[in-house]
């Protein structure tokens, strides 16, 4: 009766043993956001845990609202452990529910997204730097592509308040008199910068990171003013959004995240660890983006190959 005793707390704490090891090594599932980026992002991480670290990770297909993924990093349960890029302020409904209130949800440290108005460096080596550039009828000029007396700008797609946005900065800097907003799908865009930079055209035109552009072609920003009090005050939800909006200064740049269920801390801690030290590079973003978004390569493949390529970059967010 001892010895049956002994081999069924010996089993008992067999399957305990192995039922804890389970519990800290949980698969790690990732949300499936639709841009470029949070897709590139997503394979890194992924490829970083079946990789190095041995581990298992589920890019969860059609998992593409925001607020579901971060519902589920909320509850805990596995349904989705990780935001690959949470834009801040852009999300702070996010933030402010799940990571400053209710203290589920962790983050990395953020890299940088920014939006601003640029042109080929080979206009900036001709004296196109400054907003105060854009206000001389001579810089102008040289953007005239219509005939019409003023330089053309792309400010955007339509139904992008950044398109608006920049219609409101070029009113408030005084340009409009001399600049009009070209209204234009990102993808049609595109095609005309591939073609002005070919022939070494100016062009002149709204853009963030990260994105392949810049990766791809030799671009400089265009020198904004420095931010003050009262220098950005818009509202582009009103009709006369135009005529009410002000912005005569540099745009504020994003703080742009690797969200991650708290719960991973107890259920996969190496890979909770990882995240919070993952850290990334926007060149490195741009790049990614470049491959998958351009270049059409599988984001699997990119991400495989990135770790690869930069285990002491790896090994650092794992250790």
């Amino acid at each position: 009766m001892k010895l049956t005793n002994t081999l069924f707390a010996g089993a008992a704490l067999s399957v305990m043993t192995a039922t804890s090891a389970l519990a800290q090594n949980a698969k790690v599932t990732i949300g499936d956001l639709s841009w470029t980026g949070a897709t590139a992002i997503g394979h890194v991480i992924k490829a970083v845990i079946e990789g190095p670290m041995e581990g298992e990770a589920e890019i969860v297909e059609g998992l593409s609202d925001g607020g579901a993924i971060a519902a589920g990093m909320d509850k805990g349960d596995g349904t989705a452990d990780v935001y690959t890029d949470l834009w801040m302020p852009n999300r702070s409904g996010i933030w402010d529910k799940y990571v400053d209130g209710a203290n589920s949800v962790a983050v990395n440290i953020p890299y940088e997204g920014t939006q601003m108005i640029y042109v080929p460096s080979y206009m900036a080596e001709k004296g196109v730097r400054t907003i105060l550039d854009l206000a001389k009828p001579e810089v102008a000029a040289m953007f005239d592509k219509d005939g019409n007396g003023k330089g053309e700008y792309w400010a955007g797609a339509e139904g992008w308040k950044s398109t608006k946005m920049w219609q409101v900065k070029f009113k408030s800097y005084g340009l409009d008199e001399l600049w009009e907003a070209e209204v234009l799908e990102d993808a049609t865009f595109k095609g005309q910068l591939k073609a002005a930079i070919q022939k070494e055209e100016p062009i002149l035109f709204y853009y963030w990171t990260p994105e392949w552009v810049h990766a791809a072609y030799d671009l400089t920003p265009i020198q904004e003013l420095e931010r003050v009090d009262g220098c950005e005050d818009m509202d582009l939800d009103a009709e006369d959004w135009l005529e009410v909006s002000h912005f005569n200064c540099a745009a504020s740049n994003a703080s742009i995240y690797v969200a991650y269920s708290k719960s991973l801390e107890q259920r996969n801690p190496a890979a909770a660890k990882m995240l919070s030290q993952m850290a990334l590079e926007p060149a490195v973003v741009n790049q990614w983006i470049l491959q998958i978004g351009r270049d059409k390569e599988d984001p699997r493949d990119v991400a495989e190959a990135w770790v690869a390529d930069n285990m002491d970059v790896v090994n650092g967010w794992i250790n």
